[in-house]
């Protein structure tokens, strides 16, 4: 697909409101995407796991109106929130073309996470995911289509454009429509597109079924600087050009690995894209840390234990300060007791999330 592929040309006018509601889940990138061409294109391909219980849960109810002017009201966790306005805003103007629908009605978007917001775990991802799929579902109804079940081409169309249109919103959200795992960029080692995430069509060995990520809450609080500023510091990095040669190199690498199962090889290619991916910030100009020292001492204490009992548990992070803990669902018991013995004392208030991988997003009633 390409980007007219997704312009709709043709909806109804007649259709005065109504209501959709989806949730969908975070994702955990695995091989990192950071640093971004223009139209949220990305510099370099990445993969990820789909979690299954952190998740964004919207509803928007639209209403016809008059007037050509972007009309919408942002709702989270059940009170009226100013500061998500602006980003709202932006993802309207960059994906009218393709929803042209947008400018005809006023947009309640109610959202609530079961996880906290702006603490690295990728809100941004579920919730402009879930948003999309909701716009999708609108878009349904003003073409009078009805997805079946049995009709992989329609889905996959609606899975597409949802993905393409969450991207629009937020890179890494174009990874959050699906499971278990998803590609997002053009890359020569998997079936990918800069447009949209891909649904991972390789090879994936047993050990690699139901992997669990609990993730330790070091801060809960709001980022010292936004992904988006992060992104952007990958202009004239000097580290820039190894850096993307490095990801096409470690998918490659990952892709033989979920084939073979090989879960020391999976420890040390996730382990050294996370510090990479922080390695990238610390380099920057200007430059910043978002690892916190309960980070670092987490990660420690990941490593001696490893080393001690040949677990297979590793960590990664993502552009912030939280730790997702990864291992097998063989080591469950083995892994939470190590956890609550030795690293929930370095979270913020004891705080923890138990989660794993996921199938993707669902669409709530009909």
């Amino acid at each position: 697909m390409i980007e007219k592929d997704f312009i709709l040309k043709s909806y109804a006018s007649d259709i005065k409101g109504g209501k959709v509601k989806w949730e969908s889940p975070s994702n955990i990138a695995l091989v990192k995407y950071w640093g971004k061409k223009e139209h949220q294109i990305p510099e370099n391909p990445s993969i990820s796991f789909t979690l299954s219980d952190c998740k964004t849960i919207t509803e928007v109810t639209y209403t016809k109106k008059e007037g050509n002017d972007f009309s919408f009201d942002v709702f989270f966790e059940g009170e009226k929130n100013e500061a998500f306005k602006p980003k709202i805003q932006t993802f309207f103007e960059r994906i009218e073309s393709y929803v042209p629908f947008l400018r005809d009605y006023h947009f309640n978007i109610n959202t609530s996470n079961t996880f906290p917001h702006s603490s690295g775990i990728a809100s941004s991802a579920s919730g402009m995911s879930a948003i999309a799929l909701c716009l999708m579902s609108i878009e349904q109804k003003l073409t009078d289509t009805v997805i079946q079940s049995e009709s992989e081409e329609s889905q996959g169309y609606f899975n597409q454009k949802a993905s393409f249109l969450a991207r629009l919103g937020s890179g890494s959200a174009c990874r959050s429509i699906e499971g278990e795992l998803v590609v997002w960029g053009n890359n020569e080692s998997t079936e990918s597109s800069d447009l949209y995430g891909v649904k991972y069509k390789g090879e994936v060995h047993q050990n690699f079924k139901n992997y669990q990520d609990t993730i330790l809450l070091v801060d809960k609080g709001e980022k010292q600087v936004s992904s988006t500023v992060g992104h952007k510091l990958m202009f004239g990095h000097p580290f820039a050009k190894e850096r993307f040669a490095q990801a096409h190199d470690n998918l490659a690498t990952l892709t033989s690995i979920l084939a073979s199962g090989d879960l020391n090889e999976f420890v040390k290619i996730v382990e050294s894209e996370a510090l990479t991916l922080h390695a990238m910030m610390m380099t920057s100009m200007p430059y910043f840390i978002l690892m916190k020292p309960n980070t670092l001492e987490i990660i420690n204490k990941i490593w001696a234990f490893r080393e001690k009992t040949n677990s297979n548990v590793c960590f990664t992070l993502d552009a912030g300060a939280n730790v997702h803990v990864l291992y097998p669902e063989s080591e469950k018991e083995t892994i939470l007791e190590f956890i609550k013995n030795e690293l929930v004392s370095y979270c913020q208030n004891g705080h923890y999330i138990c989660d794993q991988i996921g199938k993707g997003a669902n669409q709530i009633g009909f």
